[in-house]
């Protein structure tokens, strides 16, 4: 038998130490190849861990709510194999979503299936390797159906499509991915504070511990209203022909791309458009200079079950209705199952909100540090409205700008979000995918 280390992975250059937030096998049990093993936390993002080799935990070194600096050994494995352990990789190896153990076998960056997958589908490195020994393409990845936990594909599935594709034999399609469902609230674990109990007694109060994201976000949102001077502007938006266009295309849409159709991605192609016509939205502040951005980031506000994540969809200027579809869905499906990497949380130029998904009307969101401004999406609703002196029952909804009034005054705060209104009121209906 041969032992292989599980270590600390390091998931960004910046990263220098995780939390384990909990072990999901413990000592004894069998694991198999890319199947999650454990729940880590950093100081960008909380991200699940696939096994680096099948076999028995063996030794579980590194406890739940413990912090240690990456490629620190926590565990140990035994495989049914001979030989050893493969060395972790050097500090500077780019970034990936699995143990360092599972990097060195991983695919090279160059790979044709490196892309990342429209549909949020996570794939181990082992995968993404044989995918570019064999010169499988993401697009032909996606369509691999798996029998690893949650739909994976593993090696075993990849050598049989590999075989089947060879002999002339069609596999049948994997089903369509369904986004995970927003969480119903924030996990929290009861916390041992003996000082707070004496003051809050049980059992008419339980005491928190608020997890390491949920922390950042609360620290994070103190600064920005201690930094910017937060100002807000509420206009109301007939989202009628979205409402429309997306009804008449949603079926056909998750049959050829595999994920629902959402309103996310029409407002997003609108704030594109708004901030290329209005770019000092599109900045940050640095003492008495400003910083305008000639490209555009824009992140999206997901809840999750450990808190509210902000993941970036990079240079959202050079993309069409499609791929920012693609993007949004890859980035809420990723931050739900949590797969996303230190890369996927930075970097954000501009922000949506979208607290409508929960019903909100109206809400004042607060700004993205070091971002100027951040769209918020109110729930669309059927009202009877006035036009051309009838009434008649349309699809509305408000959309609420905070900004911050040391560079975005109320005249251009206004006409940008008027911008946005008037790019979804006159929306191209007869757009098909």
């Amino acid at each position: 038998m041969a032992r292989i280390d599980v270590v600390m992975p390091q998931m960004g250059e910046s990263i220098t130490e995780g939390t384990i937030v909990k072990w999901h096998k413990k000592v004894g049990d069998r694991v198999r190849l890319d199947e999650t093993l454990l729940e880590i936390s950093t100081d960008k993002v909380d991200s699940e861990i696939p096994s680096p080799a099948e076999g028995v935990l063996s030794e579980i070194l590194v406890g739940e709510q413990k912090t240690v600096p990456v490629q620190t050994v926590i565990a140990t494995i035994e495989t049914d194999g001979k030989g050893t352990a493969p060395s972790p990789p050097p500090a500077d190896a780019p970034p990936v979503a699995s143990v360092a153990a599972a990097t060195a076998r991983g695919a090279s960056p160059a790979s044709p299936a490196a892309a990342a997958p429209s549909s949020g589908r996570f794939y181990s490195p082992l995968v993404l390797n044989v995918a570019r020994e064999e010169g499988i393409g993401m697009d032909e990845l996606e369509r691999i159906p798996g029998t690893g936990e949650g739909g994976r594909v593993s090696k075993k599935d990849m050598m049989a499509y590999l075989a089947a594709k060879r002999s002339g034999a069609v596999l049948p399609a994997r089903p369509a991915a369904v986004p995970a469902a927003p969480p119903a609230g924030i996990t929290m674990k009861p916390a041992d504070a003996p000082e707070l109990r004496a003051k809050y007694p049980a059992p008419e109060h339980e005491i928190l511990q608020m997890s390491n994201v949920l922390q950042k976000m609360a620290h994070h949102l103190v600064q920005s209203v201690h930094t910017s001077p937060h100002a807000s502007a509420v206009h109301e938006v007939d989202m009628t022909p979205i409402v429309r266009h997306r009804d008449a295309h949603a079926a056909e849409f998750d049959r050829s791309q595999g994920f629902k159709l959402t309103f996310t991605p029409y407002i997003v192609e609108a704030v594109v458009k708004a901030i290329k016509k209005y770019p000092l939205i599109n900045s940050s502040v640095e003492g008495d200079k400003i910083i305008k951005k000639n490209f555009i980031n824009i992140g999206l506000a997901v809840a999750s079950d450990s808190g509210l994540l902000v993941p970036v969809i990079k240079h959202a200027e050079g993309m069409n209705f499609l791929g920012i579809a693609r993007a949004v869905n890859d980035l809420v499906t990723r931050t739900r199952s949590k797969r996303l990497l230190p890369d996927d949380v930075q970097g954000g130029t501009f922000t949506i909100s979208n607290y409508g998904v929960f019903g909100t009307l109206i809400g004042t969101p607060i700004i993205n540090q070091p971002q100027v401004a951040i769209l918020g999406t109110g729930a669309i609703r059927k009202l009877a409205t006035v036009i051309d002196e009838g009434l008649a029952i349309r699809s509305m909804a408000y959309f609420t700008l905070s900004f911050d009034h040391r560079i975005v005054d109320g005249a251009l705060g206004g006409m940008f979000l008027d911008e946005i209104v008037r790019t979804l009121q006159r929306f191209d209906t007869g757009l098909r995918f």
